[in-house]
């Protein structure tokens, strides 16, 4: 298929991009930007159409949302069967079996021994609630988080959040009794045995552990790099909040749902968290977030204290018993690690050949990333390249996206879905749009 037309069959919107973008900058405000002017008309699985017919190959999945792919047939369907049937009622008012039976789900994948879930709309929401739910079982006040972490928009997940540019400038004050420690990146020169040093320091000179509700962390960071946490760090902080009765949180929204090969990221590392948040991949687009812990923190909030009048809408509950099923059928976790293995092989063959631009190649499953610099120096960051290069792909039909705190960290996240042949396209139009950028 020709990479900038799509099939004769569809009709194209009578509008442009350019014209939509005009539309949109009068429209809206500001702040909720959007990286191309790609303004989409339809889409299926892993291939998007523009309102002007070109077509795109998304290496982006609607940030790790649409893992299985753009409507799926068998998600669509969920989504229709149970539109018949109603729409919203209100989980708090007059509940409902579809959304019961997505949290037996839940409370059965995670890997937690007794568990119990509260469904909420975004995974913003789920972080808050973890902290509300923490600081509830605990009676403490404090939480800490990781430099580089990424949490959400609210008031406190911004406070959680370690990446101030394009998140906290300007809105602050934030909520009290937050603190960050440094995230260990080898490749930064922040060692495992650093970030532990400077967690102990931190109960020495911030915040005494008897004060800590939560530690929260997420098991690959997201906007912050994609970054793995490193072997035995996990395990650690388990020991640390085992012994200090702290809850551990892992944040899931982004590598939950076979992104990492494995439906949750932490099960790479062998630990069992206290509460996990999840939402993105959850539904396959349709807007909804779950919290999942133990039960015995999970129940510390009374009646009335968790939920939100869209919480566990039950076309969300739908989409997201279909996502699942999808996942155990077509073996998706197992198939994001053979996505993985396809693009850092590609990847690191680029980085052979560009080793002053590409400074670390790294992936966990199907959520990739491509850290760029300058001169080969991990401490020179070359966000600039990485700006040009998401600009390039969209002109050449390929979704990008970019992350950091750096704004030098490309992020591949393909749906999971994505056919072989497309996926071999997508990336030699990626080779081709390093090669133009870089040269």
């Amino acid at each position: 298929m020709n990479i900038n037309t799509m099939p004769h069959s569809v009709e194209s919107s009578s509008q442009t991009n350019a014209s939509l973008q005009a539309r949109k900058d009068a429209a809206f405000a500001r702040g909720l930007g959007n990286i191309a002017a790609v303004y989409v008309d339809r889409a299926v699985n892993a291939e998007i159409w523009d309102v002007e017919g070109r077509r795109y190959i998304d290496f982006g999945a609607g940030i790790a949302v649409v893992n299985t792919g753009h409507g799926h047939p068998k998600v669509k369907a969920a989504v229709a069967e149970q539109l018949d049937r109603f729409h919203h009622t209100c989980l708090m008012v007059s509940p409902y079996e579809v959304a019961v039976t997505l949290a037996e789900r839940l409370n059965d994948l995670v890997p937690i021994a007794e568990a119990r879930s509260i469904f909420v709309s975004t995974g913003a929401e789920a972080v808050e609630n973890a902290v509300k739910i923490a600081r509830a079982h605990t009676g403490r006040p404090g939480v800490i988080a990781f430099s580089g972490g990424f949490h959400g928009r609210t008031n406190l997940t911004m406070g959680l959040t370690g990446k101030v540019a394009g998140y906290k400038t300007g809105f602050g004050p934030f909520p009290g009794e937050i603190y960050h420690a440094p995230f260990p990146i080898a490749y930064h020169g922040v060692s495992m045995e650093d970030s532990l040093k400077a967690l102990h320091m931190l109960f020495k000179v911030d915040i005494e552990p008897s004060r800590v509700a939560a530690i929260v962390i997420e098991p690959v960071q997201g906007e912050g790099g994609f970054y793995p946490v490193p072997e035995g760090f996990m395990a650690a902080l388990r020991k640390i909040c085992d012994e200090h009765g702290i809850v551990l949180v892992c944040d899931e929204i982004q590598t939950g749902f076979a992104r990492t090969g494995r439906m949750f990221a932490v099960e790479h590392d062998g630990v069992e968290p206290d509460i996990i948040t999840m939402a993105k991949g959850l539904a396959g687009g349709f807007p909804i977030a779950a919290v999942t812990g133990k039960a015995e923190i999970m129940n510390a909030a009374g009646p009335g204290g968790l939920g939100g009048t869209y919480a566990g809408s039950p076309l969300g509950c739908a989409a997201a018993l279909a996502v699942i099923e999808v996942i155990e059928e077509e073996k998706l976790a197992e198939r994001a690690v053979k996505i993985g293995e396809t693009i850092t092989a590609t990847l690191k063959k680029l980085k052979a050949r560009f080793p002053e631009r590409i400074g670390d190649v790294r992936a966990r499953g199907a959520m990739i990333a491509v850290e760029l610099v300058k001169n080969g120096d991990a401490d020179a960051p070359d966000a600039e390249l990485t700006k040009a290069i998401v600009a390039e792909g969209a002109r050449n039909g390929l979704i990008l996206l970019s992350c950091g705190i750096r704004g030098n960290v490309l992020r591949i996240l393909v749906p999971l879905t994505i056919e072989e042949e497309i996926l071999e396209e997508g990336l030699g139009i990626f080779e081709k749009v390093f090669e133009k950028a870089a040269a």
